[in-house]
């Protein structure tokens, strides 16, 4: 591989992306941090039957960076982790310019039809506002 210094990789849903992040990484000695982005709150929040209002209000972030930690641990890597809330491809453009990442790892789904006409694509949202190199793993 080039010998990235400083990796970005963004997490979905899923952990896969991470663990098959981490996997393409192992034979690197690089910087790798990991974010995780929530949407907005938009403020009009029901909480009927809600017993922890904290996973309401950050999406269920703080899990997500638990497993984050976890993952990487398990992959016997130190990474940094981020979690933001945002528009995701935005958020994602902002951080890997703040850190400088050299490249970015995200997870991709394969879309066909009519759900890729009208899906987010936020990994191309992403391609447009970088000028790093982008790895889609799929997930």
């Amino acid at each position: 591989m080039k010998g990235y210094r400083n990796v970005l990789i963004a997490v979905n849903g899923s952990m896969d992306v991470l663990v098959k992040g981490l996997k393409f990484l192992s034979d690197e000695s690089c910087r790798v941090t990991v974010v995780k982005v929530v949407p907005e709150n938009d403020g009009d929040l029901n909480l009927t039957g809600v017993r922890n209002i904290g996973d309401v209000l950050d999406g269920g972030g703080s899990r997500a960076v638990s497993e984050i930690r976890k993952v990487a641990r398990s992959e016997g890597m130190f990474v940094k982790t981020r979690l933001e809330e945002g528009e995701i491809h935005d958020k994602i453009a902002e951080i890997a310019k703040e850190e400088r990442s050299e490249l970015i790892i995200m997870g991709g789904h394969k879309r066909k039809g009519i759900k890729h006409f009208f899906s987010k694509n936020i990994v191309g949202k992403v391609i447009r506002q970088i000028t790093c190199p982008v790895l889609v793993v799929g997930t």
